[in-house]
């Protein structure tokens, strides 16, 4: 990155910077910043190396398509003025830069050091051409915010009243060399330019603050590189970039609200109704193709006539199954950019801490499978799931189990972006199976693609069932029966607004069972958490799980560590395995849920397992047309058909026909004082259990139908 600095800037002038009066001239910080960044479009273009350029004197950050066009129009522009820029707690190189029309560039400098030289220029000149705007423009009495002014008699709002011309006021007449401010007003409504008044005002004892602390001379007294003195610096910027964030949302909102945006129309976040027809049972009509083929898109009745669809197992036939065909990755980013008006409106109905149970969120953040099938996609290491029981001591299988654990999470990931599976419906299933050759020992473990293992192979079968409505709760189960080994877990799946994150809260447990050695494993499950709703959201885990063998006293410690505000590396897990009749640790993990996970034990030997570079083991699944109507990959193919098209509008009518339908069964079974009955889950104390688990009855046959459980 290129630097040249116009005015020299005098140490000398920080001790008497105030916020009454500061002796500092812009021109004194006024660089010509320049150089290659990364900019982010989208999942699919991805990260893209752009040649920016900070004009300080129009106030305007530009970028080119490389250095050699920097002479020609600018590829794109954002203005300064009122703009947010923000370092992210992604990494440490990333930061975003938010203006006030709602427009934003998520960029990415090499290091740290060039991020935050980045920051505080961008900073300096969005703050300066925000104060000139005010300065063009009729005077505004300002609110002071020291301490004394507390004792003042009169109201806050009787001290002085913004000015109503809101477009005067943020001077946009200087930016009309722009189109994206011409024939534009304002629409902050006077609270938020107080607000924005008030957040210069601290912004400026921020600046002043960091310039007395940088300012102080190292010869005597507290140093510029006091633990305290550094601390209150992070503090300090830590509060102002939360408030600027805030502020900054709440002026998008507003912008929502009033329908027209400064950059545009804004989208309101209404789903398509439901047509008439479909509300009866319906389908929807054909559509012809360019070809003239006729398009289908009627959807399933799914015996829409009789609401009572309970205890009906789907006749399972091990045999059809084929590898899965199946894209693996979340290809596109889902519109989350383009679409943020529609993710502001829906904040703007959230409090903190609120349940989103029961709140529908916009298709496009849906991700292209039912969130019975990620549980089976934790299930992508079978190899290492059959291993367990082969650990020669319990030490070993603990050991082996942990390690099994931390494997399985990278794989239900697909792709970097965070989105949300399908929500089942109730009575929803979901069946597959794996095949580990019996020759090999992991990781080398895997079929090749297409083959069929007989004999040679261990089978591991797996079913899931959404068991209950609200609260939505999860039951799915897997066996090898060779090996004699099964685990059985129910989740509750609790999701909670926390501002700019949201969080998920797996609650319930989970049993393995070795029945070789008569042992049982009980675990417990992270909490994870979608990161930067509003710009690209990516996903982390967090929280202790416990692992516990009552029958040989050894018990496992994982930690998910959420990254720190400051510094961290992201998706860091650690874990110890302890002999709990004697209290030793006899081995201990660190590394990264998604990377590598280092294994040290007492006797000194370590070894290192990198998730990335284990083989994954693509399960196998019936055809869809094979499929009974309540499994999962049939009950939503046309949603995913629909996401897959990029037809939001399609795949809402879709995903809401079969929640309507969802909710006539509920109103039907009240009405009738029809109790519910699930089809392979039976409730036993606070949890679920699979009803003829390999624990009950080992002679019993997974891929035989037993007579339905009892209501």
């Amino acid at each position: 990155m290129q630097t040249e600095a116009v005015v020299e800037h005098h140490s000398g002038s920080q001790s008497s910077c105030r916020t009454g009066s500061k002796s500092w001239q812009y021109s004194d910080l006024m660089e010509k910043v320049d150089g290659y960044l990364m900019k982010y479009t989208n999942l699919v273009t991805g990260w893209q190396y752009r040649y920016f350029v900070l004009n300080n004197e129009a106030g305007l950050l530009e970028y080119f398509v490389n250095e050699q066009s920097r002479n020609q129009k600018p590829r794109g522009l954002l203005p300064l003025a009122g703009a947010v820029i923000s370092p992210s707690d992604e990494d440490s190189h990333t930061f975003t830069v938010n203006a006030i029309s709602g427009e934003q560039y998520k960029l990415r400098a090499t290091d740290a050091k060039e991020r935050q030289h980045w920051v505080s220029r961008l900073q300096i000149c969005a703050q300066h051409h925000t104060e000139a705007m005010g300065k063009t423009n009729p005077p505004l009495q300002t609110r002071s915010l020291s301490l004394l002014s507390q004792g003042s008699g009169s109201s806050p709002g009787s001290q002085h009243r913004i000015n109503q011309n809101a477009n005067s006021l943020l001077g946009l007449s200087q930016l009309q060399h722009t189109s994206l401010y011409s024939s534009r007003k304002s629409l902050l409504p006077d609270h938020l330019l107080e607000a924005r008044e008030m957040m210069s005002q601290a912004q400026g004892q921020h600046r002043d603050l960091i310039q007395s602390i940088e300012g102080l001379p190292s010869s005597q007294g507290p140093s510029p590189l006091d633990q305290d003195l550094l601390l209150l610096k992070a503090t300090s910027l830590a509060t102002m970039t939360c408030l600027s964030d805030c502020l900054h949302i709440l002026q998008l909102q507003q912008m929502a609200r009033q329908k027209i945006a400064l950059g545009g129309p804004a989208i309101e976040w209404l789903e398509p109704k439901i047509p008439d027809i479909l509300k009866n049972g319906g389908t929807l009509p054909s559509i012809t193709t360019e070809d003239g083929k006729t398009e289908g898109t009627a959807l399933e009745r799914l015996e829409m006539d009789s609401c009572d669809i309970t205890g009906e197992q789907e006749e399972i036939d091990f045999s059809q199954e084929v590898d899965d065909s199946s894209s693996a990755e979340e290809e596109e980013l889902g519109a989350v950019e383009e679409e943020r008006s529609v993710i502001l409106h829906l904040l703007s109905q959230l409090k903190l801490g609120m349940d989103l149970t029961r709140v529908v969120l916009p298709t496009f953040i849906l991700e292209k499978r039912s969130l019975l099938e990620m549980y089976a996609d934790f299930m992508s290491h079978p190899d290492l799931f059959v291993a367990i029981t082969d650990g020669p001591s319990p030490m070993d299988r603990m050991v082996c189990f942990v390690e099994y654990y931390l494997t399985s999470f990278h794989e239900g990931r697909k792709g970097a972006i965070a989105k949300k599976p399908y929500n089942p419906i109730i009575g929803e299933t979901f069946h597959c199976s794996w095949q580990v050759p019996k020759a090999t020992t992991p990781p080398t473990g895997v079929p090749k693609e297409g083959t069929l293992c007989t004999s040679d192979c261990y089978n591991v079968h797996f079913v899931a069932e959404q068991v209950s409505h609200h609260p939505p709760v999860s039951g799915f189960y897997a066996e090898c029966q060779e090996r004699q080994m099964c685990v059985n877990t129910h989740v509750w799946t609790k999701s909670k607004f926390m501002g700019m994150s949201i969080g998920v809260s797996m609650i319930g447990e989970g049993n393995l069972h070795l029945l070789e050695h008569g042992e049982e494993y009980t675990f417990s499950l992270p909490s994870a958490y979608a990161r930067s709703i509003l710009t690209v959201p990516w996903v982390e885990l967090g929280g202790k799980v416990n692992v516990n063998c009552a029958k040989t006293g050894y018990s496992a410690v994982i930690t998910f560590q959420t990254k720190p505000f400051y510094g961290g590396k992201l998706h860091r897990v650690n874990a110890e395995v302890k002999h709990n009749p004697t209290n030793t640790v006899v081995c201990r993990v660190q590394g990264e849920w998604n990377g590598p996970l280092e294994f040290a034990y007492t006797n000194g030997e370590t070894r290192v397992i990198d998730v990335t570079k284990l083989p994954v083991t693509r399960k196998r699944v019936r055809p869809n047309e094979l499929q009974g109507p309540y499994e999962s990959r049939r009950l939503w193919q046309h949603v995913t058909e629909s996401l897959k098209e990029r037809d939001m509008d399609k795949a809402t009518e879709h995903k809401r026909f079969l929640e309507e339908r969802q909710r006539k069964e509920e109103r039907h079974r009240a009405e009738t004082q029809t109790p519910w009955r699930t089809k392979y889950f039976e409730s036993k104390g606070d949890g679920w259990v699979y009803y003829q688990s390999l624990w009950k009855t080992a002679a019993h046959s997974f891929s035989s139908v037993p007579p339905q459980p009892n209501p």
